[in-house]
């Protein structure tokens, strides 16, 4: 009888842990996006993933390179000059034009909260005297950092269909390592910002986030978005819920708020929060 209670018991425990695997099966999210991860930031633990290592065309995700080597590189209170190359860079705009003035600080709140190529040329123009040496920068941190699978060949994210590349866990893997400085972690969850020049008089240009997720999911502090043709909607988001900061990559969605919702809910919701 004591046999026959156990082997019962036995038989209920694993019916119940089916059970339960079915319904956390069942509970996951549904991603419009080719390839999708969400990772926790502190220890880089992957709570979700969908195709993460599959060579992806960044788009302006790749920005956030550029910021982690501006940061580290440059520095923030230098007067950079706009090039008429850089003023006339194709794809979004900070609308430079050739011989503005304005802060290093100035021209990374820019090209991040509005998504000008314009001010990601000409940063990394001043910053390492040509684009293609920064974009070394760029390529030789990308590996200090732990990607294996990603290459820059400029710092705005123009296609490139051979030497441009990432993948979203690696760009995941890049966003963790940016949050940690604390002047990145303060651009990318900003809003809105006024430019200031220190040429056209001290002009000011205002510049709002094109990350929606800012003003709609609670506890969103970034990071950023990116399209073209090639790479299709591409988002980084990032959120904080009692201390825990997790960050969603979607790359190749025609739904990309949504899928960093549901990512983002989803991580949340795996770690009891």
């Amino acid at each position: 009888m004591l046999k026959m209670k156990k082997l019962l018991s036995f038989v209920v425990f694993v019916a119940v842990m089916i059970s339960v695997n079915a319904v956390f099966a069942a509970e996951l999210p549904q991603v419009d996006a080719e390839a999708a991860v969400v990772l926790k930031a502190s220890d880089k633990k992957v709570l979700y993933a969908k195709n993460p290592d599959n060579i992806m065309y960044p788009a302006s995700t790749t920005k956030i390179m550029t910021l982690i080597t501006a940061l580290e590189q440059g520095d923030l209170d230098s007067v950079i000059t706009v090039s008429s190359s850089a003023a006339t860079c194709e794809g979004s705009s900070l609308d430079l034009r050739a011989g503005d003035r304005l802060t290093l600080r100035e021209a990374l709140y820019g090209m991040m909260l509005v998504s000008g190529n314009d001010a990601a040329e000409a940063v990394a123009e001043n910053v390492a005297g040509s684009i293609p040496a920064f974009v070394k920068l760029m390529n030789d941190k990308a590996e200090k950092i732990g990607t294996q699978r990603t290459h820059f060949s400029n710092p705005h994210g123009l296609p490139d269909p051979v030497n441009h590349f990432t993948t979203a866990y690696d760009l995941a893997l890049i966003t963790a390592y940016g949050l940690q400085n604390p002047v990145f972690a303060g651009i990318v969850s900003t809003r809105d910002y006024d430019v200031h020049f220190v040429s056209r008089g001290g002009g000011i240009t205002h510049a709002r986030n094109t990350n929606k997720l800012l003003a709609t999911y609670p506890g969103a502090n970034g990071v950023k978005t990116g399209f073209t043709n090639a790479a299709g909607e591409c988002l980084v988001a990032a959120a904080k819920r009692n201390g825990v900061e997790l960050i969603a990559v979607v790359l190749n969605s025609e739904h990309r708020w949504a899928d960093a919702t549901r990512l983002l809910n989803y991580g949340f919701e795996q770690l009891g929060l």
